[in-house]
């Protein structure tokens, strides 16, 4: 907590201000997006976590995705960034882009800010030429992060959009990294994580009443390949009283 967290504040201060300072300075974000790895890799390398990958070799790297993932720890967002060798960019709360260093790095750098409750019509177009650009979008689509391990339920507004903008969607499973920092919690540990991949999902011909059934069939891939890492389900009637 006293070296690792202020550490952590460090790379992301200095890397968001060299990123943001780039793409004011007129970069096209390929500068921003390998801050963003840097700081990805130096959080790792600090703390001691080793990350194992499964079948990357399924996907082309030449195409952009929709990457949807479990959500178990802040560090999901470092390990994704640097073993994703992806020009990716995250759709997150518009209000994440007014936190410093890390929300302007966000607003400035191509990231996709939206209001849950009225994502407009710019949505879908900055998606499409996103894509179009060659780059690639992550998304936790449980909207929060498991404090157990248990995959929550999908938030059905990413697949509606994922079918408006014909992206290719790509399931990802993170086992590992709640314990690594617990949700939380301001303290983290060395750990082993595993991200695995899936076949990509295309969502070409869907239309949008679809989506229901498509953010469906996601969860199904990433709760199989989660399953296992969750914490014991607590015992029937554990903490309650006895009565005499």
């Amino acid at each position: 907590m006293f070296f690792l967290i202020p550490t952590i504040g460090v790379y992301t201060a200095v890397l968001g201000t060299l990123s943001v300072g780039s793409v004011l300075l007129g970069g096209k974000g390929g500068f921003a997006h390998a801050c963003a790895r840097t700081w990805a890799w130096l959080i790792l390398a600090t703390t001691g976590v080793n990350v194992t990958t499964v079948d990357l070799d399924r996907l082309d790297r030449r195409r952009g995705y929709l990457f949807i993932s479990n959500h178990q720890s802040f560090y999901d967002i470092p390990v994704i960034f640097w073993y994703l060798p992806w020009d990716l960019r995250i759709i997150a709360k518009e209000s994440l882009g007014s936190f410093p260093f890390i929300g302007w790095h966000l607003r400035r750098t191509g990231h996709v800010l939206v209001r849950r409750d009225r994502p407009g019509s710019a949505v879908f177009q900055q998606l499409a030429d996103m894509m179009k650009a060659g780059r690639s979008l992550i998304v936790f689509p449980e909207g929060t992060r498991s404090p157990d391990g248990r995959l929550g339920p999908f938030r059905a507004g990413i697949f509606r959009l994922a079918i408006e903008a014909g992206l290719d969607i790509v399931p990802v499973a993170i086992r590992g990294s709640r314990h690594v920092m617990p949700k939380n919690q301001l303290t983290t540990s060395p750990g082993q994580v595993t991200l695995q991949v899936f076949d990509p999902i295309s969502t070409a011909g869907l239309e949008l009443d679809a989506a229901k059934d498509l953010s469906d069939r996601v969860w199904r891939i990433v709760a199989a390949g989660v399953a296992g890492d969750e914490d014991p389900a607590p015992a029937r009637g554990a903490g309650a009283q006895a009565v005499s």
